[in-house]
């Protein structure tokens, strides 16, 4: 009973400092800032990374594409800058990915560490940025429809899991993951997505719909990823930060490995629309 209201007073804590962030641009990039901080901690110690240098790195991809527009007082430049780091981002996905399903081991050489703590961690707080400034002008309401979509899906992969589950999704890697409960957690998303769009009046339904597919899918590859990277180190959870819960990456690891992807068919969907 306690270690129950441990975990819910402590979700809920972040829960409402994550929406209450979502009232003001700057303080949304602050809190955003703070939590990359945390979850970069946290999996510096999962990959054995000692250096300071990712700090900087982060630090300055974060608010150089946080701030551009403000600072700049214009997009100029913004729009190419963010397609290099969407192709360098999800170039370094796809070698996880890869590793996820044909290693036994992510490959932790040196040089690979940096590279995933700047392409693989740091550039997707900065696409979580991207979503909330998409177009130019502060969107709270998109970057809170697809928290949503994450913590339905993982809500309900959880449950169905628990009480359906039979054939697992990746034993070697999390052994409580079924197939029922991916594709229980899949179906409740693509039903939340129709009322996101009815009451956010962001996107219509149908781009709603491709988005939940888009986050329950690669938002449960990005969460395998974290499994392995957790289990190379030997640890249950990313870190302590969040009591019953763990670390705040084990919190963040599906969003944001799914937000280059979201980013991606927002700017795509401006030209098919």
């Amino acid at each position: 009973m306690k270690e129950t209201l441990t975990r819910s007073l402590s979700g809920l804590l972040y829960i409402t400092v994550l929406i209450t962030s979502l009232l003001n641009v700057h303080v949304l990039t602050i809190v955003f800032y703070i939590f990359g901080i945390i979850c970069l901690a946290e999996f510096k110690k999962l990959i054995n990374l000692k250096s300071f240098l990712p700090y900087v790195i982060f630090t300055i991809m974060y608010f150089i594409f946080g701030y551009w527009q403000l600072v700049m007082n214009s997009t100029k430049g913004l729009d190419e800058a963010t397609q290099i780091l969407q192709v360098l981002t999800i170039f370094v996905q796809l070698l996880l990915i890869k590793d996820l399903f044909s290693e036994k081991t992510i490959p932790l050489f040196r040089a690979k560490r940096y590279i995933i703590t700047t392409f693989y961690l740091s550039s997707s707080f900065v696409f979580l940025i991207l979503i909330a400034n998409y177009m130019g002008d502060f969107s709270p309401k998109l970057i809170l429809g697809s928290f949503i979509l994450i913590w339905v899906n993982d809500s309900f992969a959880y449950l169905v899991g628990k009480n359906f589950g039979r054939q697992k999704l990746f034993p070697s890697v999390s052994p409580k993951k079924t197939v029922e409960g991916f594709l229980g957690g899949l179906f409740f998303a693509c039903v939340s997505s129709y009322f996101i769009a009815i009451f956010t009046e962001t996107l219509s339904f149908n781009k709603w719909l491709v988005l939940s597919i888009i986050i329950s899918t690669i938002g449960t590859i990005g969460d395998l990823i974290e499994s392995k990277f957790k289990r190379q180190a030997n640890v249950k959870d990313s870190g302590v930060i969040m009591p019953g819960h763990g670390g705040l990456f084990d919190r963040f690891d599906s969003i944001i490995f799914a937000a280059p992807f979201i980013y991606l068919f927002l700017r795509i969907s401006q030209y098919v629309s």
